[in-house]
């Protein structure tokens, strides 16, 4: 069975350079790479990956852990990370806290004990202590969705406070002015920025916080569905529903149909996700859009990086994506196909 050597030697090149197109390909020119693999295939060359692996003490396998495996978004996350873990040759382990802190830092502990090579934690429940270990281990790390605790920790994070705000403050313009919000779990630093977006486009609009108008729900469909009953129940009624996530959006428009409401004739609605299923919605759901399968592929290249890196630490990325406002029927306006057409999606 040949070795690496065999192969450098055949094709008149460094053991270094046939070690970088197995390990790390995008650093040779793609004239060299192809020479080297067709050494490889005419030799039958056949890596050990398990070997290779045990010399670099690597696991070969990258972990990310998720609030919630239902949530569309959350598959959005892992399908971006799948690609990029699979193109690079590593494994990748899904791990579902269930919004539990406590199951949180029990896969944190695991994945220790099983010496992963990297982790992504997507709207982590964890705070400041519980990273102690992971610094003190050198594991790699990537916080997906937030960039809540210091410069030193690689983040792609969006901006969930300037998303709500560009949802009311829409509503706002169109008209809208007794507005209520169906926030998700409080517990979540998104849902909060969220929070704040809500009240300060109410304020930026002229308009008064009402906590009668907010009401907080479990960023579910079922959740939507009974804070838009109660809402239904004031005097009067709001005209237009903002809510923090398309699961609780779809929610609200099952349950003001099921009372006889017209969308948007009666009341507007606008959610926060861009999920597959909101567009499918009738009528179609206006909501807010960040890059949620882009910030995946993003995640997963900052962490394999740094893996791979033969510095002893490596600087911190923290990347930022903005959202965007996606216009669709539910909100309304005579003005709506010129609006779809200025704004970015």
């Amino acid at each position: 069975m040949p070795n690496i050597r065999e192969v450098a030697s055949r094709a008149g090149v460094s053991v270094a350079t046939v070690s970088r197109v197995l390990n790390h390909p995008e650093r040779v020119s793609p004239k060299t790479k192809e020479h080297i693999e067709a050494i490889m295939k005419e030799l039958d060359f056949s890596p050990n990956v398990f070997a290779r692996s045990l010399n670099l003490k690597r696991s070969n396998t990258v972990a990310l852990v998720i609030p919630d495996i239902v949530n569309p978004q959350y598959m959005e996350i892992a399908r971006g990370v799948e690609q990029v873990a699979h193109e690079k040759g590593y494994n990748l382990l899904l791990c579902n806290t269930e919004k539990n802190r406590v199951k949180e830092q029990d896969y944190i502990r695991m994945l220790i004990d099983k010496k992963i090579d990297g982790i992504i934690l997507a709207f982590t429940l964890l705070q400041e202590q519980d990273f102690d270990e992971i610094r003190r281990k050198n594991i790699p790390l990537v916080l997906f969705g937030q960039n809540i605790l210091n410069e030193n920790i690689n983040s792609v994070y969006s901006d969930f406070r300037e998303g709500a705000f560009l949802a009311v403050s829409h509503l706002i313009n169109l008209g809208f002015r007794k507005i209520a919000y169906i926030g998700g779990d409080s517990d979540h630093l998104e849902n909060r920025d969220k929070t704040l977006g809500y009240t300060e486009a109410l304020l930026s609009g002229g308009l008064t916080v009402s906590k009668e108008l907010m009401i907080e729900g479990a960023d579910d469909v079922d959740s939507g569905y009974l804070a838009a009953l109660k809402l239904l129940k004031l005097t009067p009624p709001p005209d237009a529903v903002f809510a923090a996530n398309d699961l609780m959006a779809m929610g609200a428009v099952d349950a003001l149909k099921t009372e006889g409401l017209r969308i948007p004739e009666d009341i507007s609605v606008i959610g926060y996700d861009n999920i597959r299923m909101a567009s499918l919605l009738e009528p179609k759901l206006t909501t807010v859009s960040w890059p949620v399968y882009k910030m995946g592929l993003i995640s997963a290249r900052i962490l394999i990086d740094e893996v791979e890196s033969e510095e002893d630490n490596p600087q911190a990325q923290n990347i930022y994506l903005r959202p965007r406002l996606k216009i669709r029927k539910s909100c309304g306006h005579e003005t709506r196909v010129s609006e779809i057409f200025d704004q970015p999606t």
